[in-house]
């Protein structure tokens, strides 16, 4: 009997700690890091549309195409301006390959032989300065590439229509200064006129006893 107890008081002694028992140890990080907030400078706008795609640019002196970055391309719209830019950058890195406002006069097309892709023409600023390039974008479907060229036609539209609409705001508005510029002429000259009637008006006793005096002289000097 005491032989088996002991067996088995032994065996317990030896069983090792699961992985999940608490042992009690508390570990202090060896270094502390501090979180960073990181602008990305697009806070104070919002995404009209976020794509998938891998963005090509057209080397003029290589004639050729030229893969520029593979990540996610947006159009942005600024809450305050209402401007509208594109941005793209890498997946990994985050780092810029395309950015630039979208313009009334900028156009788009698909790409000849692919329906997957679609080219255009803009003054990109992704690397600090501003550059006119050729890019070509290529996404993993024909839908999403209808999407992106459909935004961006859509986008140019409506600039081209709110351009229009300012230039007829300011003709109407030069229309109604000249306008009014030329009743306050009109104005003016009826006032100068009726100033000068008065005054006419107001000089012509003084005229009369002017040429009344004069004629009273002429007779008393011819009958002397």
């Amino acid at each position: 009997m005491s032989t088996s107890t002991e067996a088995e008081h032994h065996e317990e002694e030896e069983v090792p700690a699961g992985d999940d028992e608490d042992t009690g140890a508390q570990v202090a990080p060896i270094v502390r890091l501090e979180e960073v907030a990181v602008s990305t400078g697009e806070e104070d706008e919002e995404a009209i549309l976020d794509l998938k795609a891998k963005l090509y640019r057209f080397d003029k002196e290589g004639n050729q195409w030229k893969e520029r970055g593979a990540g996610t391309v947006k159009f942005l719209k600024h809450k305050v301006t209402g401007k509208i830019r594109l941005l793209m950058r890498q997946s990994k890195t985050l780092k810029i390959c395309a950015n630039h406002r979208i313009l009334p006069t900028m156009t788009v097309q698909e790409h000849a032989g692919n329906e997957k892709s679609c080219v255009w023409q803009a003054r990109d600023f992704a690397d600090g300065e501003l550059k006119h390039e050729f890019f070509c974008i290529r996404f993993q479907s024909i839908e999403n590439c209808k999407k992106f060229m459909e935004t961006f036609e859509e986008i140019a539209e409506s600039l081209k229509k709110e351009e229009n609409e300012d230039a007829s705001a300011a003709a109407d508005i030069l229309q109604n200064l000249s306008v009014e510029g030329s009743a306050d002429t009109e104005k003016k000259d009826e006032e100068k006129k009726s100033e000068d009637n008065t005054k006419e008006q107001e000089s012509a006793p003084e005229k009369e006893n002017k040429e009344d005096s004069e004629k009273k002289v002429e007779e008393l000097g011819s009958s002397a």
